[in-house]
């Protein structure tokens, strides 16, 4: 019998979908639904954008093919938008927009690494970027990080398990499960790391319009030579609210462009093109709503990390951009047991698990889903967990 291709099959299922499933059969009873699960937008794109969306949906001239890097109309304005980000000057040149940020790290990937190579991702990692890699044939290394030193991974660490097979070490910060924020220097260090053993950087800022502090640069490594070792990943999908639009972004150098030009062209052809136009034509009028978008998240984080802080024998370790990130109590079963036990009580959470090895005591809450005055509702679920009973929901 014709069989799948193996790295196929021993790819892990993706949760989300897993946990839905049973979270479908709530019934209720402990009141409204809570969903945590998917790192989601939970309000609307502006006005403005969606009034674009509208219009160039309709219009003929976005129907066709574009480039494969994305249209110059947006790149431009995403290009000066970064410049003042980063205090640096970054080209359209070097930005590529592509299907999402999943495809901008699988794109990087293709670029950076082929089977049998490998590439140090920090632990708890996000599960899509383990997914990708192992779809490829490449190991995914844990770099293991500690809730002691906030999730924030060490280069020293990181120097110890490069060897002669690592083609690129990944960060993600603001981090996704655990909401981490790597410092600045911490960045350049991994930057120098990668320098000195002559590997790629991959970092990805999906959340970085989520900062505390939104005045000074996330940090400094647009303003030296980068374009030969970085390789820049972003999502407008939640600095907009349009994750259904499917727009990420890749930055690298013009070379490093050239070639990941092939990869485009095989897995996108281009990016959706009415959402680039609208968003182009929108961007301009978003820097208010932007701001009042970041500020109502960090407001979340703060509200999430007050109404969790007395729930007895729970420990929130890490709060930022769009995450919690808890150690279920003692007494409480492992994680993914946990998990659906709490779908039964209406409250969707991801298991720690899903994150990768030894975070069988985690949950990762996703408080963007919910509006502030819902937050107060999560600590009762919770604390219910332990008068819940039923199976785990771990995939089969």
């Amino acid at each position: 019998m014709t069989t799948l291709n193996k790295l196929l099959l021993d790819t892990g299922s993706p949760p989300i979908p897993a946990m839905r499933a049973r979270f479908a059969a709530y019934d209720g009873q402990a009141g409204p639904a809570i969903d945590l699960s998917q790192a989601a937008p939970g309000d609307p794109p502006a006005p403005v954008l969606l009034r674009a969306l509208g219009g160039m949906a309709a219009d003929p001239r976005y129907a066709g093919y574009g480039p494969l890097a994305g249209d110059m109309a947006l790149r431009t304005p995403f290009a000066a938008e970064l410049s003042r980000l980063y205090a640096a000057r970054i080209d359209p040149a070097e930005i590529a927009i592509t299907a999402g940020c999943n495809q901008a790290f699988l794109a990087a990937m293709l670029a950076v690494a082929r089977a049998g190579d490998a590439v140090l991702l920090p632990t708890p990692w996000y599960f899509n970027h383990a997914m990708a890699l192992s779809l490829l044939g490449i190991e995914a290394r844990p770099l293991p990080c500690s809730a002691e030193a906030g999730f924030v991974p060490a280069p020293d660490d990181a120097a110890r398990l490069i060897d002669s097979r690592v083609r690129a070490i990944v960060l993600v910060t603001p981090n996704n499960p655990t909401g981490a924020i790597y410092p600045a220097e911490t960045i350049a260090a991994f930057a120098e790391l990668c320098r000195s053993r002559d590997i790629f950087l991959v970092l990805d800022e999906t959340y970085v319009d989520f900062l505390p502090d939104a005045a000074a640069p996330p940090h400094a490594l647009f303003q030296g030579e980068w374009q030969d070792r970085l390789l820049r990943l972003s999502s407008f999908s939640k600095s907009y609210a349009i994750p259904g639009h499917r727009l990420g972004s890749l930055i690298a150098g013009r070379a490093v462009q050239a070639e990941l030009g092939k990869i485009l062209d095989t897995v996108q052809i281009c990016p959706p093109r009415s959402a680039q136009a609208a968003l182009a034509q929108a961007m301009p009028h978003l820097a208010a709503w932007r701001e009042e978008n970041r500020a109502e998240m960090v407001a979340r984080a703060a509200a999430c990390r007050e109404a969790l802080g007395g729930l007895n024998g729970w420990r929130v370790e890490s709060v930022g951009a769009y995450f919690a990130y808890v150690r279920l109590p003692p007494e409480a079963p492992d994680a993914w047991e946990a998990a659906g036990r709490l779908a039964d009580l209406g409250l969707l959470a991801l298991p720690g698990p899903a994150f990768g090895p030894a975070q069988e005591r985690h949950l990762r809450l996703a408080f963007a889903n919910v509006s502030r005055a819902r937050i107060p509702e999560i600590p009762a679920r919770l604390a219910a967990l332990s008068l819940a009973e039923g199976c785990d929901a771990r995939p089969a």
